[in-house]
């Protein structure tokens, strides 16, 4: 089984999404064990999870001290020798993508910390090996929702979670998009589905969709052909 550990400030914004569809069946099932971290849990009465940055500049930055009591106690608690993986949410990471997620849910053990303000003491980084990732070339407000988007990428992986037979012929499978999909009707408003894939000529239905695959990776993402 999967554990899934979630340090972050805002906990309320998880448990609608973790509680639902894939996720939430999978919890259901014992594929994955999600744990919610309050990091105001870890403050004494009189500390703050954030402070100004040394050297100036604008924002705030999450203190080490908190985030660090947080991970000495789950880490304290886990068993030794499992495989694991400390990721920190930063838009200065490097970008995720589904090989990441792919590595992930074939672990034991995954960390996220949720980075938020200007980000989290990069000290944490180095004191726990966390490597950093990012959702993508822009800035949100905080780490919640790349968050959110890494453990549902890597939980619907986990063996269990969804049919093999659907992983095996989305996007990103082989390093390619997946081809366009089309159900009933028929045709609507004027706009038909392919002849091809209402002809139950299933090998010439394989290669019409190997075929768009590639076209829409080529229009699309280039850069996946170049990998």
């Amino acid at each position: 089984m999967l554990r899934i550990d979630i340090v972050t400030l805002f906990p309320e914004l998880f448990a609608p999404a973790i509680g639902l569809s894939i996720v939430g069946r999978a919890q259901e099932r014992g594929l994955v064990d999600i744990r919610l971290h309050h990091l105001l849990d870890a403050l004494g009465e009189t500390e703050r999870a954030d402070d100004r940055p040394f050297g100036g500049g604008p924002g705030m930055v999450l203190r080490v001290e908190p985030l660090a009591r947080t991970l000495d106690a789950i880490l304290g608690a886990a068993p030794p020798g499992e495989r694991r993986a400390v990721v920190v949410t930063s838009a200065a990471g490097v970008p995720f993508k589904q090989r990441d997620a792919e590595r992930f849910a074939a672990l034991e053990r995954l960390i996220v910390v949720c980075g938020h303000y200007e980000g989290i003491d990069e000290r944490v980084v180095a004191l726990y090996g966390a490597e950093e990732y990012s959702l993508g070339d822009f800035v949100l407000t905080g780490g919640e929702i790349p968050a959110l988007a890494f453990v549902d990428a890597t939980v619907r992986l986990v063996d269990g979670a969804i049919a093999a037979e659907s992983l095996a012929s989305e996007s990103f499978t082989g390093g390619l998009l997946d081809a366009p999909a089309y159900t009933r009707p028929a045709v609507f408003r004027g706009a038909a589905v392919p002849d091809v894939l209402l002809s139950g000529d299933h090998a010439k239905i394989a290669a019409w969709r190997r075929a768009e695959s590639r076209r829409r990776t080529v229009e699309r993402r280039r850069d996946l052909l170049d990998d």
